[in-house]
């Protein structure tokens, strides 16, 4: 019976695959809006008088929604979605009455966003028969399925909407058959490489670790950075710098990042039913550069709060500047969206960036943190301790907090006290360590961590 499971879950995973590197070669992900899809959303709410209507690709983690018509459809986690539901089921799915479906958990979510009481959606095939995407209507009315004909012209929709993308294949593959002028191919010898990271991300094999952000006058653990972790079962742990940078230039640091914030927003809610004083404290996490430039983030944010029940101020984002500037309208229109939905901003490694004075103002961030390359040096000589008095004044003055990153002597721990820096972390506290022994430390009255100088650090 157990091989029996084995063998399916295999299957599924090879199914899976076969089914996003189809995805893939649409280059449908990360596009800019298509009046062609919009023509078909519209076409579908109308003839089905419906409140709502989208439709939606779906990679390892989540439903990018290409087009929307009527009442605005988010952006939603990929888990136990209706999209999941079109997979199990091979075909349309339709439901109505469905608060007497328990099964119906992760559909539940968009359903009580959008107020609706009833949906149907159909799958959108690759050409060789790939449930790529979904065409869904909604309605708030109670409606009682769709007749056999009226499902028939919401496939040849979704049929339409395929016929698009798979004419953006053939020129995406024709673009990329031109022939060019031959040249030594490459041979990537370096593990990992991007199947690898794939097969990490299928197989659960990332953790995520957490360091405690501490306030300095107390020592009092008020949040936690979450660190992603790869436990390989033959390498062991393998920090994020072996393996991140792959991420980025592949595309897999958006899976990757997603499933960071599920699990950070998990976490949250665990440490809260423990302990609901808990309630208090802010998990960190860090937005690549990629993650950051897509409109549909705060969605996605908000999707995550609402399916944990989690509280917003309890989630923190952390990203550079180096993610900021290349475009400063989206920035501020993505950081604007995360504002309005509560989430703590947190302008990360402040002060190695070029810009960052001219463009600090025009962000609207609650944190600012200071890389560690300045508190490292400020015991070396007047002018980095200068710096980093600057930045705790400057913060000031924006109405901002500071967060001092590498606090590892107890020296930099008591010139940041005399400067007013008000939180910090670092390994003079405690390293990053996982959600078990964090769950310890957090058990320690009133969260608060021994005197640095009654312990002794551990070796680098």
């Amino acid at each position: 019976m157990q091989q029996a499971e084995l063998e399916t879950g295999k299957l599924d995973r090879q199914q899976e695959a076969a089914r996003l590197a189809a995805l893939i070669a649409t280059g449908i992900l990360d596009t800019p809006p298509e009046s062609g899809y919009d023509a078909i959303t519209r076409l579908a709410a109308e003839y089905f008088q419906a409140d709502s209507a989208a439709l939606g690709f779906a990679d390892e983690s989540r439903i990018w929604i290409k087009s929307s018509w009527g009442q605005k459809v988010r952006e939603l986690p990929r888990k136990n979605s209706i999209f999941d539901l079109l997979l199990a089921e091979d075909g349309p799915v339709v439901v109505s009455g469905f608060s007497q479906s328990p099964q119906l958990d992760g559909p539940l979510l968009i359903l009580k966003m959008l107020d609706a009481t009833f949906f149907a959606a159909v799958p959108v095939r690759s050409f060789h028969g790939k449930i790529l995407g979904a065409l869904v209507i909604f309605s708030r009315e109670p409606r009682h399925g769709l007749a056999p004909d009226e499902l028939r012209m919401l496939e040849s929709l979704a049929d339409m909407a395929a016929s698009h993308l798979e004419l953006r294949r053939l020129r995406k593959s024709f673009t990329g058959n031109r022939p060019r002028r031959p040249r030594a191919a490459k041979v990537r010898a370096v593990w990992p490489c991007r199947m690898d990271l794939s097969h990490a991300l299928n197989e659960r094999q990332f953790v995520l670790y957490y360091q405690p952000e501490v306030e300095l006058s107390t020592r009092k653990i008020v949040g936690l950075e979450a660190l992603i972790r790869w436990a390989h079962p033959e390498r062991g742990l393998i920090p994020p710098m072996d393996f991140i940078p792959l991420a980025e230039e592949s595309g897999l640091i958006l899976p990757i990042g997603d499933w960071g914030l599920a699990e950070a927003c998990k976490q949250i809610q665990k440490w809260c039913l423990e302990d609901p004083l808990h309630g208090s404290l802010r998990i960190c996490v860090n937005l690549s550069a990629r993650q950051f430039s897509r409109q549909g983030l705060a969605d996605h944010v908000e999707a995550l709060l609402l399916e944990s029940g989690v509280s917003s101020r309890q989630l923190g984002l952390e990203m550079t500047e180096s993610s900021l500037i290349p475009n400063m309208g989206m920035a501020m229109e993505v950081l604007g969206a995360l504002r309005r939905l509560g989430v703590s901003l947190l302008m990360d490694d402040f002060g190695t960036g070029y810009s960052s004075l001219n463009y600090l103002h025009s962000f609207p961030f609650d944190v600012l943190k200071i890389d560690r390359t300045f508190v490292s040096r400020m015991t070396q000589g007047d002018q980095p301790l200068q710096i980093v008095r600057t930045i705790i004044e400057l913060a000031r003055v924006l109405g901002m907090d500071v967060v001092a990153e590498g606090i590892e002597t107890c020296e930099q721990y008591r010139l940041l006290r005399q400067l007013g820096c008000r939180f910090g972390q670092g390994f003079l506290f405690a390293r990053p360590l996982s959600a078990e022994k964090i769950t310890e430390l957090l058990r320690l009255p009133g969260r608060v961590l021994p005197e640095p100088e009654a312990r002794v650090l551990a070796p680098r």
